[in-house]
């Protein structure tokens, strides 16, 4: 939609003491409204474009729907500006017939920031969702040389990235190192939700023998977002939380935090990197 970036004078002040002014590119961060069947869910900031893989995504990791079919269409609505054009930034979805609305628990507070998506759930006791499509008895085996080249193959992906410097990226990998899918966010888990999201239109959910590659940490709802698709591997180029490690133990998934220059550590599920 041409929204991905935006131009903005700056004022460029030099270590040496030098001034110059200067036009500066920014990643774009608007509001998405989702809605479901009419009902709005939840309000994000995100980076506009990819809203319906985004949608799914959400969904999907949020335990409403397990495959595309759930829904049965998705338009945009209700948004204009100043001028009377559609904004695109009310997303409505509709369920196909039989599939249960989303739980009243597991409405957003408000709205969803780009920084955090869990912060906002209604009550802690939503925070642990039960996935229909568990990685712990995924066999797939990785070789740590290819893992160690996913935060370069990722980092290749991010083309608004090269321009604006402020967006984080998830990947989706097979086990031998080919790029999948990737996207790009201000939200780290709006970038993850629009790459399940891709998978689960594509029919590639549970996504198998895959390896989710972040640009950022690891943390909790990224781990629970993973599970949710059925990831058997998340790898992150910096740290995971206490309770990202402790869930992704428990569901039997393989986290590998800190991957930079080929090196990392392995918090759980060491039993699928081949050394």
């Amino acid at each position: 939609m041409g929204r991905l970036t935006a131009r903005r004078p700056v004022l460029r002040l030099g270590a040496d003491g030098t001034q110059r002014r200067r036009p500066d590119s920014l990643a774009v961060e608007e509001p998405l409204e989702l809605r479901v069947d009419g009902k709005p869910l939840s309000v994000t900031m995100r980076t506009p474009g990819h809203d319906v893989e985004l949608a799914h995504g959400f969904l999907l990791t949020e335990g409403v729907i397990g495959s595309a079919e759930d829904l049965a269409a998705a338009r945009y609505c209700d948004s204009v500006d100043a001028e009377g054009r559609n904004t695109y930034n009310v997303l409505d979805v509709a369920l196909a017939p039989g599939v249960e609305p989303p739980d009243s628990s597991l409405e957003r507070n408000f709205y969803t920031t780009s920084s955090c998506g869990v912060c906002g759930k209604a009550s802690l006791d939503a925070v642990k969702l039960k996935s229909r499509f568990s990685p712990a008895g995924d066999p797939v085996r990785v070789p740590w040389s290819t893992i160690g080249t996913l935060p370069d193959r990722l980092r290749e992906a991010q083309r608004v990235f090269d321009s604006t410097g402020g967006l984080h990226a998830a990947g989706l990998f097979r086990a031998d190192g080919e790029l999948i899918v990737a996207r790009e966010d201000v939200g780290r888990h709006n970038a993850v939700d629009k790459v399940l999201g891709h998978a689960l239109l594509a029919g590639g959910v549970p996504v198998a023998g895959t390896v989710l590659m972040v640009s950022g940490r690891a943390s909790f709802e990224l781990v629970q977002k993973a599970v949710m698709a059925g990831v058997p591997v998340l790898a992150a180029v910096s740290a995971p939380s206490s309770l990202a490690a402790e869930l992704a133990a428990e569901a039997g998934m393989t986290l590998v935090g800190f991957l930079r220059d080929g090196a990392g550590n392995v918090y759980t599920g060491s039993q699928r990197i081949e050394v």
